[in-house]
């Protein structure tokens, strides 16, 4: 059994923002495998299938982010899961948009629902860190995270969500180091259809570009300094 968890804050008007992609992503894996409606339960909202032959879990924590260990420590417990079961997929604004990054521990970025987590379950789980981009000026960094994603956005948004989907079969095999580079790989391509449409003058400096350019040295930062396996 595997438990994917999605991170992010639960009323409707948090829906679009940044900081709900691992909703989106937890969302879009129940409707592409066809889980069976999400319940109200161990203070989330969980949905129950199958992904390939391996019986997997679907929770979105409703405890809103800065409490999300409450729920995943009670789904924890109750089906008496490992770290190594789990895969939680969060918002990461040290990495380029629509760059994955798998890792296994690690430190906690700032991100409020990885503290909570280690509060209640410790921090060696898996975790699959989604890159949103920065805004490039800390000022600005809390109405970039709780802002909707932009129209632009969608251009590396739908097919990342996509991709995280398509290929989550290999993370239910505990494979996350080729699936993080399927996902790459998709991306990728998805940036070269973009370039070929769009000449690279007119495209604008924003973090819904940095897709089309993986160097992006933003990255250096929390890879170098925290502790935790990195893939």
């Amino acid at each position: 059994m595997v438990l994917f968890v999605g991170l992010g804050n639960p009323e409707p008007k948090y829906a679009r923002n940044r900081h709900n992609i691992g909703f989106m992503v937890v969302d879009a894996l129940a409707q592409a495998y066809q889980f069976a409606p999400f319940k109200k339960k161990y203070h989330g909202l969980l949905a129950e299938g199958r992904i390939g032959d391996e019986k997997t879990l679907l929770l979105k924590p409703t405890t809103f982010m800065n409490k999300s260990g409450v729920s995943v420590a009670a789904a924890v417990r109750f089906f008496k899961l490992a770290g190594s079961d789990m895969v939680v997929f969060y918002d990461e604004l040290d990495l380029p948009a629509g760059k994955l990054r798998m890792r296994q521990g690690g430190g906690l970025a700032g991100h409020n629902g990885l503290r909570s987590l280690k509060a209640h379950i410790g921090a060696d789980f898996r975790r699959a860190r989604l890159g949103i981009g920065h805004p490039g000026d800390k000022t600005r960094v809390s109405s970039h995270v709780l802002g909707d994603f932009s129209t632009d956005d969608q251009l590396w948004l739908t097919p990342f969500i996509a991709a995280l989907s398509k290929h989550a079969p290999l993370l239910v095999n505990g494979s996350d180091a080729t699936y993080q580079n399927r996902v790459h790989e998709a991306m990728q391509k998805i940036a070269q259809k973009v370039m070929q449409k769009t000449s690279p003058d007119t495209i604008p400096d924003t973090p819904s570009n940095a897709m089309q350019n993986q160097n992006v040295t933003r990255e250096k930062d929390t890879t170098q300094k925290e502790k935790g396996t990195d893939i």
